[in-house]
């Protein structure tokens, strides 16, 4: 499909599947297998060598994942791709060519808990050290930058508090200090918003999330531009010095622009493991076929639903960037121009425990933590997903006592609206 220009809803069908050549069958199959009979030693011989591109065991790669990947990387706008068993498995994939002992993240302190979580406690023990800093001030990267530093992680549409990163200001940056930015993009999807066009390098996915859109599958993905250097001042030797285990093969010198996406495959999946199951990814190609589709209804529910969220007595604030009156507005209609998502909180008056209460009365949406379901979902972010952190970290991460996050789904509004109204009610009367 390389010589035509095709729309974002054309891609999302067709990008990265094709036909089955053999059957004929129009729906991509599922290769529900974990190796490939070689033609021969030769070919054996150059797969495991790198010196020709096959298949060889389903937890390096698999052609069912190998669509995914594509149509993926197709829809960001990026080079390669290569996903992975869940979003936080991709994140750990992603930054495992980057660091060494002692090397340096600088983060966004608005995150989903989970990652903030993996920053704080986890990549310690790998000798990873995350800075925290506020992205509302692009310059505060700057400032936290020294020799150390290897990568700077940020979310182009923050979970749970709706909060859009500056990408390109946050990008200028990363290039200055010779670093790739990363950007989760999960909530946004490449519908809303492709941050390699704002100069991202490298772009992480929860799959799990809208891009399957059914909760029904984790996955994860981690998408490369292609256009980062990595050779620039040395700092990236397992991207661009010997690989001990290919014979002191440099990946960015034999394979360019795609040595980051052949080294997660060939030293990230092969020595981690975090294989996404072909029937997740297949599931996840199935979901993606409507994304565009999705997304609208998403977006147009999800500003219906903080517009009147932000006149209810009930309610104390609604954090939606779709809202002219938010601070991120600006921002949003830059870089999400076809609408902020539809994730988002808002705080009830009475605190925590009204908060509690609500989630505790909705009878159409679901409570349970997870969002981007086609079905609203609802949570109490302070008892559940960021828990583990301090109040003070809570509050900053957007999480306080009195937020509930909304994942607004695409069901009538009317019926989302009337089932908070009564949950409220029900909450604030007691």
């Amino acid at each position: 499909m390389s010589d035509k220009t095709y729309g974002f809803e054309t891609l999302s069908l067709h990008a990265g599947a094709a036909p089955d050549p053999t059957t004929g069958a129009r729906a991509l199959p599922i290769y529900q297998t974990t190796a490939y009979v070689f033609d021969d030693a030769d070919h054996a011989a150059a797969l495991f060598n790198l010196q020709t591109v096959g298949f060889i065991y389903s937890r390096l790669t698999n052609p069912t994942n190998a669509a995914l990947e594509t149509r993926l990387a197709t829809l960001e706008g990026g080079r390669g791709c290569t996903v992975a068993s869940s979003g936080h498995a991709a994140q750990v994939l992603a930054l495992f060519p980057l660091m060494s002992p002692g090397a340096e993240i600088v983060a966004a302190s608005r995150l989903y808990g989970g990652s903030l979580q993996q920053m704080k406690n986890t990549y310690p023990k790998f000798g990873w050290t995350a800075k925290i800093v506020d992205a509302d001030t692009p310059d505060n990267f700057k400032r936290a930058v020294t020799d150390k530093t290897r990568a700077f992680f940020i979310e182009s549409l923050a979970n749970p508090g709706g909060v859009i990163s500056d990408i390109e200001a946050i990008a200028r940056i990363a290039e200055d200090a010779g670093v790739p930015l990363l950007v989760d993009n999960t909530l946004a999807t490449p519908y809303l918003c492709r941050p390699i066009d704002h100069g991202a390098t490298l772009v992480v996915h929860s799959t799990t999330k809208f891009l399957s859109g059914t909760g029904t599958s984790m996955g994860g993905a981690i998408v490369d531009s292609g256009k980062f250097d990595w050779s620039r001042g040395g700092r990236f030797p397992s991207l661009a010095g010997p690989e001990p285990a290919y014979h002191g093969l440099n990946f960015y010198e034999t394979f360019g622009d795609m040595a980051y996406t052949f080294h997660s495959h060939a030293v990230g999946l092969r020595d981690l493991g975090p294989t996404q199951a072909p029937f997740n990814a297949w599931l996840t190609m199935l979901g993606m076929e409507t994304l565009g589709l999705r997304m609208e209804r998403h977006c147009a529910n999800a500003l219906a639903v903080a517009k009147h969220l932000e006149t209810h007595p009930a309610v104390a604030w609604v954090n939606y960037a779709g809202l002219p009156s938010n601070r991120y507005h600006a921002l949003a209609k830059k870089y999400l121009p076809k609408g902020a998502g539809s994730i988002f909180t808002f705080g009830v008056k009475g605190g925590y425990d009204v908060g509690m209460k609500v989630v505790d009365s909705v009878e159409l949406f679901s409570h349970l933590a997870n969002i981007g379901d086609a079905k609203s979902l609802i949570i109490h972010p302070a008892s559940t997903t960021h828990r583990q952190l301090s109040e003070e970290q809570r509050v900053a991460a957007g999480a306080g006592p009195d937020v509930l996050r909304l994942s607004i789904g695409i069901e009538s509004v009317a019926d989302i609206i009337a089932d908070l109204d009564q949950a409220l009610a029900k909450a604030t009367s007691q």
